[in-house]
């Protein structure tokens, strides 16, 4: 996040083209967004190469394999308390989706980086392709039969007609709730962030006085930057966790 070039705190999640490659009259653009996503997820897929091909196995576990074995624990449970056995399949999944959302959310703490998930399409892709994912496993086991999670068991026959609209627009709103979350929260934070930190600088080049206020709100930006970083991890948590509630919901058959 820049301090001095950005005008307005809504800059920094400006998607930039870096270059075009036009072959006849289709065109491809690389954008900041694009750059950002790619050496992250080239850098993790390094890292993880570099960990297997070396054999990180150790009697007495190292920080790094700690925090990488809390961190798969985190999501076997997730997905066992809220799918079940017949969830074990989706273990690699659900880590690759906690994990790339994670890295992208963390991205945007870098200065002068870029928020991949800053943006609705990239939560949107991420959230549709949850949601057609549940509407296939759930047709290809219960077919016709997933409609009865539209009509909860024990609901009276003259809430019907309002429990059956109400039980579909929820169906179909999940693919957006959880893309809105997402963005939401990361834009909120970075503008949040960007808005003090404009503030302070404007106070340092105002005079000496003013100077030394400026540490003022840099203690409340140095206080809400780890409070960013926090959100950062808790809504991938947040958006995996939704992943596996309603992911339940499809191979369940229902509520």
């Amino acid at each position: 996040m820049s301090f001095v070039k950005c005008i307005s705190p809504l800059e920094q999640f400006d998607i930039v083209s870096l270059f075009s490659v036009y072959l006849g009259s289709v065109g491809f653009t690389f954008t900041n967004s694009a750059f950002t996503a790619f050496v992250i997820v080239a850098s993790f897929m390094f890292l993880v190469s570099a960990v297997v091909a070396n054999g990180d196995t150790k009697y007495v576990p190292s920080a790094v394999q700690t925090v990488r074995s809390n961190r798969y624990g985190l999501i076997v449970s997730m997905i066992m308390q809220t799918i079940g056995g017949k969830g074990r399949k989706l273990v690699p999944f659900v880590m690759t989706r906690f994990t790339f959302i994670r890295l992208m959310n963390l991205s945007g703490m870098v200065p002068y980086a870029f928020t991949v998930t800053s943006h609705r399409i990239v939560t949107l892709t991420l959230s549709l392709m949850v949601w057609f994912g549940k509407l296939y496993i759930g047709l290809s086991r219960h077919g016709i039969k997933l409609l009865s999670m539209f009509m909860p068991t024990g609901t009276p026959f003259a809430m019907v007609p309002l429990r059956v609209p109400l039980e579909v627009r929820g169906f179909f709103i999940t693919a957006i709730s959880r893309a809105v979350r997402l963005f939401a929260n990361m834009m909120a934070g970075h503008i949040l962030l960007k808005t003090i930190a404009g503030f302070a600088w404007t106070m340092m080049r105002s005079g000496v006085f003013m100077w030394v206020a400026h540490l003022l709100p840099m203690g409340v930006l140095f206080r809400l930057f780890f409070l960013e970083t926090g959100v950062a991890f808790v809504q991938a948590y947040v958006f995996t966790l939704r992943t596996c509630i309603y992911t339940a919901d499809a191979i369940n058959g229902g509520h």
